[in-house]
């Protein structure tokens, strides 16, 4: 597993064992009340105990399938799960940890990519989507690309011409959105069975999780100039990622 991996899967672990420690916590606290209040705390306790069990089979998993390199069917729904539910928790245990956010978020996304990869999933290529944001585009640029890339002249002076030659390289369907509203209508009126998403380390994970259980393959960009201005993308980890979810030759 590499070390970016470790963070987040460290942090799911940590939360768990914190959630263990608060119920031991509450049930201490307000143990030796009255019968229905020992009722009550029992039960809440129960369900609690079940829930955290159930993250920890969970994790398991993912470590499992990163291991295996290769997903285990019947650990591959409980693995999402937990995934999905614990991130807010793993920020939260980061936090308090002294790990940063970018730093957590990225090795979710890296977690994200090896769970998606190792399903082996192949996609009819009219299937697939690039969705990049806008702040790919140059600045400068006077032509409007988030209706139709078609629009972009390919100067040059941007990723964007590349991701254009790209998308009819593969003959996959590429998408500009300018933000995340943008990009979840993308998705909904295309439906794509899969998508290559380009973003910074919290647009890409909120996305990932907006998605559910739609296939994600994300690629940070990078900000030379800072963030939300005149990213770029490097266009091969896109096409490693389209190679991952393409089906051959069509």
């Amino acid at each position: 597993m590499e070390t970016k991996k470790r963070v987040y899967l460290g942090l799911l672990l940590a939360s768990v064992f914190m959630g263990v420690a608060m119920i031991g916590l509450i049930w201490y606290l307000f143990s030796n009340r009255d019968m229905l209040a020992n009722i009550l705390m029992v039960i809440l306790v129960a369900v609690a105990v079940i829930t955290c069990s159930v993250m920890l089979i969970g994790i398991a998993g993912i470590i499992i399938i990163i291991i295996r390199s290769r997903t285990v069917p019947s650990l591959e729904n409980i693995a999402r799960v937990a995934n999905d539910i614990l991130y807010p928790f793993t920020i939260l245990t980061g936090k308090i940890l002294g790990v940063k956010r970018g730093r957590i978020q990225s090795s979710y996304i890296a977690v994200n990519n090896f769970l998606v990869t190792a399903r082996k999933l192949k996609f009819p290529r009219k299937r697939v989507m690039i969705l990049v944001p806008h702040c790919l585009q140059n600045s400068e640029c006077p032509h409007k690309i988030t209706m139709t890339v078609d629009n972009c002249k390919q100067c040059g002076k941007c990723t964007i011409g590349e991701l254009k030659k790209l998308a009819k390289k593969y003959n996959v369907v590429l998408k500009v959105a300018t933000g995340g509203t943008l990009a979840r209508r993308f998705i909904e009126q295309s439906r794509p069975a899969g998508v290559v998403a380009v973003a910074c380390e919290r647009d890409l994970s909120l996305g990932i999780q907006d998605t559910g259980i739609l296939p994600v393959i994300g690629v940070l960009n990078e900000k030379p100039n800072g963030p939300c201005i005149n990213t770029c993308v490097k266009v091969e980890n896109v096409e490693k990622a389209l190679q991952i979810m393409c089906k051959g030759d069509e």
